[in-house]
């Protein structure tokens, strides 16, 4: 009997997926046990030596451009601010809508990348944008 081939996306995606709103939930307690901008700032001091030690474990390049380390930080610091954000919201607020409302990142996401980007713009795409706000107001409710 042979296991069939999985697609690395949908195991990477659905890893992400679990680690994600495990780390959500968990974030809530951290939350309310501790100030949440301790709380952020204690992931990612466990998440960063994580991330670096992968690279050294891996065959990751360690060859850095200009243009991609400019990137990659910017990157970074939206990540930082919308974790900070999260971590505040999830002191007052309620998990299901903070963490909802954060996983909508990818609707930002599509609509810079056919506005700004130049991604084909699909009645397909749209639809799935508006029924991802059709959750949020629901979820929101």
């Amino acid at each position: 009997m042979s296991f069939p081939e999985i697609d690395s996306a949908l195991f990477f995606g659905s890893i992400t997926m679990v680690a994600w709103g495990i780390w959500v939930v968990l974030g809530n307690a951290a939350s309310e046990s501790i100030d949440p901008r301790t709380a952020a700032a204690i992931t990612y001091l466990v998440a960063g030596p994580l991330a670096l030690g992968y690279i050294l474990v891996s065959d990751a390049s360690l060859a850095i451009t200009a243009r991609g380390g400019l990137l990659a930080g910017t990157a970074g610091l939206f990540t930082g601010i919308g974790l900070i954000s999260m971590y505040i919201g999830l002191s007052g607020g309620s998990t299901t809508v903070i963490s909802t409302l954060g996983a909508m990142y990818f609707v930002v996401a599509a609509l810079i990348g056919m506005v700004i980007l130049g991604d084909e713009v699909t009645i397909t795409r749209f639809a799935g944008i508006a029924f991802a706000v059709v959750g949020i107001i629901l979820v929101t409710r």
